[in-house]
């Protein structure tokens, strides 16, 4: 019997395959990316699909805003309030110290 720390240090069985045709062209692009990264192509393959999922899906979760959200946003926008106080004393700051 396994312990179960020894079981959680196990990589998982990857027991999915995702299989696609290509131009050869574009396998020959891929295995010389492959080579120069340091893996196999179906390592590649599965490391830059995996990255490019995760950008695709953290984008998708900071550019969405419930209809209230949008709403107050594009009301700030139109809307602006007037500066604060502590708001233009951090200006003029900037302004003192910051050449541009």
């Amino acid at each position: 019997m396994q312990s179960a720390s020894r079981k959680s240090q196990e990589k998982p069985i990857a027991d999915d395959r995702v299989t696609a045709r290509i131009p050869h062209a574009n396998r020959l692009i891929i295995e010389r990316a492959a080579a120069v990264y340091g893996a196999t192509i179906n390592q590649f393959i599965v490391q830059s699909a995996l990255d490019r999922a995760g950008e695709i899906l953290e984008r998708e979760k900071l550019l969405r805003l419930t209809e209230r959200d949008s709403k107050s946003f594009l009301d700030a926008l139109e809307n602006p309030p007037e500066p604060s106080a502590a708001l233009m004393t951090a200006l003029r700051s900037h302004d003192r110290l910051v050449k541009c």
